[in-house]
């Protein structure tokens, strides 16, 4: 069964970069796999970056889901991210572990995309700059090649996917969110994480990292994209 949330989003609103952007709907795909019933309450993400779980914890446990991080699961296994997409990095991430550990796991990928930057850093957005990259140096990195190019070259779009697995290894669920916005010349609130700092809602004139969590959660491409996982996810319930 294929489910599809779909609405055109008009050249103007792209261009605008705000708050309309943001709520397209234009870029969210479902699908669901074989309805079958989903027997526990807990799942399992498989991540070690704990401000994503956070995040993602944040949005589940109100429906009564307990989201652990690969922290807090023992044996679990380091998954290789070859996928050339977020959602095949995202359906790795929850099959591969799911039967490792015999649970239910949520795979999460994503990234930021610059149009004018050929789309990186893509699915390298957490090791933009070197291999054992930091936020701060990625953000570095995208500074120097944005200021290389003309500044309307500064549209980009932050992009989250989500796969949900069985413990046999098969893909249930998928969602994906997207939220446009511009790269700022520098940096700009305390919060988020990643490129949060450089990456602002035209409309509210704020970055994501001067968002409260509240208004991140509501806005951001991984709120989006968990929320239509969610719709999804009841019915499985």
């Amino acid at each position: 069964m294929v489910a599809r949330c779909s609405s055109s989003q008009p050249k103007a609103a792209a261009d605008s970069l705000g708050l309309a952007a943001c709520r397209s709907q234009r870029f969210i795909i479902l699908r669901a796999g074989r309805l079958e019933v989903i027997s526990s309450k807990t799942l399992v993400l498989g991540s070690h970056n704990q401000k994503k779980v956070v995040e993602l914890r944040s949005l589940l446990e109100p429906l009564g889901y307990q989201l652990l991080s690969l922290d807090e699961v023992p044996g679990s296994i380091e998954v290789e991210e070859t996928g050339k997409t977020f959602i095949e990095n995202a359906r790795l991430k929850a099959s591969q572990q799911a039967i490792h550990l015999q649970q239910w796991t949520i795979g999460e990928d994503s990234g930021l995309c610059v149009p004018g930057l050929d789309g990186q850093p893509g699915v390298y957005s957490a090791r933009y700059s070197d291999p054992g990259a930091t936020d701060q140096r990625n953000n570095e990195k995208l500074l120097v090649e944005l200021n290389r190019r003309s500044p309307l070259k500064r549209q980009a779009y932050y992009v989250s996917t989500i796969a949900l697995s069985n413990p046999d290894g098969q893909i249930v669920l998928e969602a994906e969110g997207r939220c446009w916005g511009r790269i700022l010349d520098q940096y700009r609130g305390q919060g988020g994480f990643g490129y949060d700092p450089l990456f602002e809602i035209m409309e509210y004139h704020q970055t994501f990292a001067e968002l409260s969590s509240t208004v991140k959660n509501i806005l951001s491409h991984r709120g989006r994209a968990l929320r239509l996982f969610i719709q999804q996810l009841k019915r499985l319930s």
